[in-house]
């Protein structure tokens, strides 16, 4: 299936009955379900994480859910780093059993050998828009954009655009930017005047030099994803570089924060299973929990996700779908995981070495 064709049946998906996703849907977080067997508690779990209200979502929607189901305890780490799971794969000493990731680090792990292959016995992908790889599953997608303060920026001096962040002299202001070259180098190529349709294969050279005049006005490369909210929050930066996801729940918790939906990169998150953990079966099983259409739904009415999952799409509210990932308006792009499976380690091998000059 083309990424075209992928996008379109992500959309068309919510014309699926509701009512059906209701009377299939099981509500794990109800009661635990009734199984044959419960799964003793062996050991822990271990997945990796992103931190802040997304730690939250994943701890109260799937973590905790899956261990009342089975009685497998789970234990979520954040900030997923490819590098630190590259180096356990290799030496032998896993600490994290499922990685969960963006597009271009699982690809990338992928091609290096790093997960194991999805069991089809337990996992089931048959509700999926895009089923992923063979040592993966795709589990929603995401997008991000521009945030700001609209108290001290209003909407009409902020960056919207790609292309307005890069103009530091019509939007003056703190900027940040994330340390990772996926989605990095797109904004950069779109703010150069790349045509978001037109964006692959990535120009390298060019990002770069995009890049190149854009760095001198960062003053925060940030690692933590969730300080692409709290700096902007607390008056360090301007405009920066978040996530619907991220700005979405903030807004509802109180805090004055704004985010362009004018201009987005859409991405899909993935879950993979390290290759030779010794809870193969139980992170399996973690994996297809959270494909389940109530979870996935959960998910989107909590952090604003679009579920990869059809059901769970269709059963998400109007009101969560307001704010999920717009892949028909043609100034947004969708990254292409493909591609970066084959250059995103070298690139940002380049990337991290680029930070430092």
């Amino acid at each position: 299936m083309t990424k075209t064709n992928e996008n379109r049946e992500l959309n068309a998906a919510v014309t699926v009955s509701r009512r059906s996703v209701l009377l299939g849907a099981t509500v794990a977080v109800a009661a635990p379900m009734m199984i044959a067997g419960r799964a003793r508690a062996d050991s822990t779990l271990t997945v990796t994480c992103w931190g802040g209200d997304y730690h939250k979502g994943i701890d109260s929607i799937f973590a905790k859910p899956f261990t009342a189901e089975t009685g497998i305890p789970v234990r979520l780490v954040d900030n997923a780093d490819l590098a630190r799971m590259k180096a356990q794969v290799q030496s032998g000493r896993l600490e994290w059993d499922v990685f969960d990731s963006v597009g271009p680090q699982i690809t990338a792990g992928a091609k290096d050998g790093l997960w194991e292959p999805v069991d089809e016995k337990i996992v089931n992908r048959s509700d999926l828009v895009v089923p992923g790889g063979t040592h993966y599953v795709g589990t929603y997608m995401f997008a991000g954009g521009l945030a700001f303060d609209p108290k001290r920026t209003p909407d009409a001096k902020a960056p919207a655009v790609f292309k307005d962040f890069w103009d530091v002299k019509a939007y003056p202001g703190r900027r940040g930017l994330r340390p990772r070259i996926s989605e990095t180098l797109e904004m950069a190529l779109i703010a150069d005047g790349v045509e978001p349709a037109k964006l692959y294969p990535l120009d390298v050279e060019r990002g770069f030099a995009a890049l190149d005049r854009i760095k001198p006005h960062i003053k925060k490369w940030i690692e933590a994803t969730p300080q692409t909210v709290t700096l902007i929050t607390a008056n360090e930066l301007d405009f920066t570089y978040s996530y619907i996801s991220r700005v979405r729940p903030a807004q509802i918790a109180g805090s004055s924060i704004a985010i362009s939906t004018r201009q987005t990169l859409n991405s899909l998150e993935y879950l993979a299973v390290a290759k030779g953990t010794a809870n193969r079966e139980a992170a399996m099983r973690y994996v297809d929990f959270c494909l389940r259409p109530d979870r996935q739904a959960a998910f989107a009415e909590t952090l604003f996700f679009s579920p990869n999952s059809k059901r769970g799409l269709a059963a998400a509210s109007a009101e969560a779908r307001k704010y999920m990932p717009d892949t028909q308006n043609p100034a947004n792009a969708v990254v292409d995981d493909e591609w970066w499976a084959q250059n995103y380690s070298a690139l940002q091998k380049r990337f991290t070495e680029w930070l430092l000059i």
